[in-house]
Order: structure tokens, then sequence, then C-alpha cells
């Protein structure tokens, strides 16, 4: 009667393998997303067939940067709320980039001043 729960281990397992899937697919940064959307239509390449990707890279959402199976999954992944808020995002300001943080953080390009006359 005693002991540990049987459980305890199962629920760890959970947690840290979602977080091993999460990191397995690569997905681009907000702000190249957001600059993908804002292309013109013509500037937009047609999706090439891709053995390696889930649905031949066919079934592709551009908000999230994610391929699937087909077509149903795609669509049923349009009404989710994560896709929702996704889009909402992405129609607002523009994400910040590396540069912004970098130079949010005083790590960018010295910014001395105007030059004012040179002492020759």
């Amino acid at each position: 009667m005693g002991g540990k729960c049987p459980h305890r281990s199962v629920k760890k397992r959970r947690y840290s393998h979602k977080q091993f899937r999460r990191g397995k697919f690569l997905v681009k940064g907000d702000d190249a997303v957001y600059d993908e959307l804002n292309k013109p239509e013509e500037q937009r390449n047609a999706l090439p067939v891709d053995e390696d990707l889930p649905g031949m890279g066919q079934y592709y959402c551009m908000h999230c940067d994610r391929y699937f199976a087909n077509v149903t999954v795609r669509d049923e992944h349009f009404k989710t709320k994560k896709h929702r808020k996704r889009v909402k995002m992405m129609m607002g300001p523009k994400p910040h980039t590396q540069l912004d943080a970098e130079l949010a953080a005083g790590m960018g390009m010295p910014d001395n001043g105007p030059k004012l006359m040179s002492m020759s």
C-alpha cells in the first residue's frame, strides 16, 4: 500500500515530450512571416511539391507557418483560436526585428549626433 504514485512519472514524461515536439519544427520569426504576408500576390511563389513535408507541402497556413496533411485539417486549423490570434497579430503593427532588439539594448551602430565643424 504506500509508495510513490504511479502516475507521477507519466505526467512528467508528457510535458517533456510536448517541449520536444515544439522544438522539432522550426518556424519563421514573426517579422519574416509579416514580410511574407505583405508581399504583393505576384511576388509570392507557388508551393512546390516536397515529399518531406506533410501533405507534400501543398496545404500551408501562411500566418502560422505550418504545413498540413490535407485540406480538412487545414480548414479545421483556420477555425482555431490560435490561428485567429495569429491573424490578428499579423494584421496589426509590424513585429519587432532583431535589429530593433539590438538597438534597444545599446548594441547597434553608435549615434554620435550631427557632425560639427571640423577643426582642420
